[in-house]
C-alpha cells in the first residue's frame, strides 16, 4: 500500500484551524489531530502520566488523578525548562500516535492538523502545508473569548509559536480565516479538488 498524501494544517492559536478542518471532514477527508493524539497518550494509567508526575509533581494533576491541562499549560508557558522537559516526555509518543493514525486513514488524502506543525518539524511528515491565518489582534480576541484566559497568557503562547511572518513563508497554501463562512466553504472546496489531484499523482 502506498503512503497516504498528507496535508499539514497549522496556524497560530485562535486562528480557527478547527473551523477549516471541519470543512474538510464534511468532504469525507480523515483528520488526524495532534491535540487529540496528545490527549490519547495521557489517558488514565498511561505510562506517560507516571513520567509527567515524576517530572512536575502532583500540582499538575486533579485530585482524581487526571492531568490538569490548564495547570500544565500555564507552567510550560512560564518556564522554558519545564516546556523542554514536557516535550521530551510527550513528543515521541505523540509522533508514534500520529503516524499510526495517518497509516489507518482511508480517505484519498489525510489532513494532519497541528498547532505546532512547523515548530515541532511535523511538516516533514507532510506533502503540503496549509496555513490558517488571521491578524494577531484577532488571535488574541478569539482565544480570550474561547478559553477565558488573561491576555498575558495568550501573548505568552503566541510568543512560544513561530512568528506569523515565518509561518506564512513556509506555507504552500494560505486561508485567510477572517472571511465569511460562505467564502471559506468555497475556498476549502477548491483546495480539496487540488489535493485530490495531488494525491492521485503521488
Amino acid at each position: 500500500m502506498s503512503e497516504p498524501y498528507v496535508v499539514g494544517v497549522t496556524g497560530g492559536i485562535g486562528s480557527g484551524k478547527t473551523t477549516i478542518t471541519n470543512q474538510f471532514l464534511r468532504l469525507g477527508i480523515d483528520i488526524v489531530d495532534a491535540d487529540e493524539c496528545a490527549r490519547a497518550v495521557v489517558q488514565p494509567n498511561s505510562p506517560l502520566l507516571h513520567d509527567i508526575r515524576a517530572a512536575f509533581g502532583a500540582d499538575v494533576f486533579h485530585p482524581n488523578g487526571e492531568l490538569d491541562r490548564a495547570a500544565l499549560r500555564a507552567l510550560i508557558f512560564s518556564d522554558e525548562n519545564a516546556k523542554l522537559t514536557l516535550n521530551g516526555i510527550m513528543h515521541p509518543a505523540i509522533r508514534k500516535e500520529l503516524l499510526a493514525q495517518i497509516a489507518q486513514a482511508t480517505s484519498p488524502y489525510v489532513i494532519l492538523s497541528a498547532p505546532l506543525l512547523l515548530e515541532n518539524n511535523l511538516d516533514r511528515l507532510c506533502d503540503r502545508v496549509l496555513v490558517i491565518d488571521v491578524p494577531e489582534s484577532v488571535q488574541v480576541e478569539r482565544t480570550i473569548a474561547r478559553d477565558h484566559v488573561p491576555e498575558s497568557q495568550v501573548r505568552a503562547i503566541m510568543a512560544a509559536q513561530i512568528s506569523r511572518k515565518s509561518r506564512l513563508a513556509r506555507a504552500d497554501d494560505i486561508i485567510d480565516n477572517t472571511q465569511p463562512v460562505s467564502a471559506l466553504v468555497e475556498l476549502v472546496a477548491s483546495l480539496h479538488q487540488q489535493y485530490l489531484g495531488f494525491a492521485k499523482s503521488k
